[in-house]
């Protein structure tokens, strides 16, 4: 069974029969499901009155446009949304109304398919082809959607590139409320080719708004041209990124990858090419940067110790065992452990990885008892001198266990 026949099968159960010829499945649902992609929402057009909506479970929520909007979560389908139409003669102003026209159809429960913009014809070709000439001025976001399209392989119709470099974007964009910005560039960071979201910002100059230290990141020095020859400061993170959006599909990795060296941005550009101390300065500015973004706590967290360790992170093969230990604590805290050694190995592209790290993030996460610590001489010593007890016990425990490695390793050897 595919995707639509299933989505349509559990629409039949839903919703009773009588209502079938007014319901009507659109945008996203479509489009995925043509493609042969599953569906994590439905999203539906419906001739239903309020109160019959709210009849079957549906809640109205706010929304800024004029048509109302319904909504219902179900355990299986995920999020159900509703738009709710007066009657099947506003069904095609509704898609006509829309953004592109592989999202610009609608497919009833009998399995008809509504296009009245061909968008089946660009679904075949990959195209984003703007529904209409105030596609954007409508919503000025579907320029960013336009650009999470194409990191997900989409290409723009020159026309529709055409409709968003004919003007200037930034009086319309300061009435969009950050959050949307940032969701959409979440999005993006999760697809096949996410460097391109902010490749195309700064090819068409549009989001300086949102993100000034984007475009900043071309004018300044990635640093010394022999560790860093692609030059500067954004082709360098565009690169991180790519390296680790091959090693992981994860929005938190590929985020801290492209801006882990934020710290770079405070630098004076008197002692360029040289970043002496963005690590540190990097810290702080992650905090208020993910703060104006309205980004989650995980990932204000996530990039503020990542832009911290990772110089450390290049130079773990020299560090001292205590300081390797408060990096792997740190990183449990910010939920960087697998992130971390990511991040480093694509910036420092050729270097050595972490060795062991694994090893010394189980230490840094074993209790008191795993550490073999009497309860009651822990309790003897003066609370603010427990930490560096602890840390020494650590310490301890690694060293016990590299020696065990050494050991056991020079035995094999002998072996042989």
């Amino acid at each position: 069974m595919t995707d639509m026949s299933r989505i349509i099968t559990f629409l039949h159960t839903l919703f009773p029969h009588e209502l079938h010829d007014r319901i009507f499945l659109v945008g996203g649902t479509v489009r995925d499901s043509l493609r042969g992609e599953e569906n994590h929402d439905i999203d539906l057009v419906a001739v239903l009155p309020h109160h019959k909506l709210l009849a079957l479970g549906y809640r109205l929520v706010e929304t800024t446009s004029s048509a109302s909007i319904y909504f219902k979560h179900h355990h299986a389908f995920g999020k159900i949304e509703i738009t709710r139409i007066h009657n099947l003669a506003e069904l095609e102003d509704d898609l006509r109304r829309r953004d592109f026209t592989v999202n610009a159809m609608a497919m009833g429960l009998d399995g008809v398919l509504i296009d009245p913009l061909c968008g089946k014809d660009d679904l075949k070709a990959g195209l984003l082809r703007m529904c209409s000439n105030h596609t954007f001025v409508g919503d000025p976001l579907r320029i960013f959607r336009a650009f999470r399209f194409e990191a997900d392989g989409w290409s723009m119709t020159v026309e529709t590139l055409a409709l968003i470099q004919v003007q200037e974007w930034a009086h319309l964009l300061k009435a969009l409320p950050v959050e949307r910005f940032s969701n959409e560039m979440l999005k993006s960071l999760g697809k096949k080719a996410p460097e391109l979201f902010f490749q195309r910002m700064i090819e068409l100059n549009i989001g300086e708004k949102f993100l000034p230290e984007l475009f900043r990141m071309p004018a300044i020095p990635a640093g010394p041209l022999e560790h860093h020859p692609e030059g500067d400061l954004f082709t360098h993170s565009v690169q991180v990124l790519q390296r680790v959006a091959q090693q992981t599909t994860d929005p938190l990795a590929r985020f801290c990858a492209f801006f882990h060296d934020i710290g770079k941005l405070a630098t004076d550009p008197a002692r360029y090419p040289a970043h002496h101390g963005h690590d540190e300065s990097g810290f702080d500015m992650a905090v208020d940067f993910c703060e104006r973004l309205c980004l989650p706590t995980l990932y204000r967290k996530a990039l503020a110790w990542i832009s911290r360790l990772h110089g450390n992170a290049h130079k773990w093969n020299e560090l001292r065992d205590s300081t390797k230990i408060n990096m792997a604590e740190h990183a449990l805290r910010a939920h960087i452990v697998d992130i971390l050694p990511m991040v480093s190995l694509a910036d420092k592209w050729g270097g050595a990885p972490m060795a062991k790290w694994e090893a010394v993030v189980a230490i840094a996460r074993m209790n008191t008892h795993e550490l073999e610590i009497d309860r009651v001489k822990l309790e003897c010593i003066q609370p603010e001198n427990r930490p560096s007890y602890l840390l020494q016990r650590r310490v301890e425990k690694l060293r016990r266990s590299t020696h065990s490695d050494k050991t056991s390793s020079a035995h094999d050897n002998h072996v042989r």
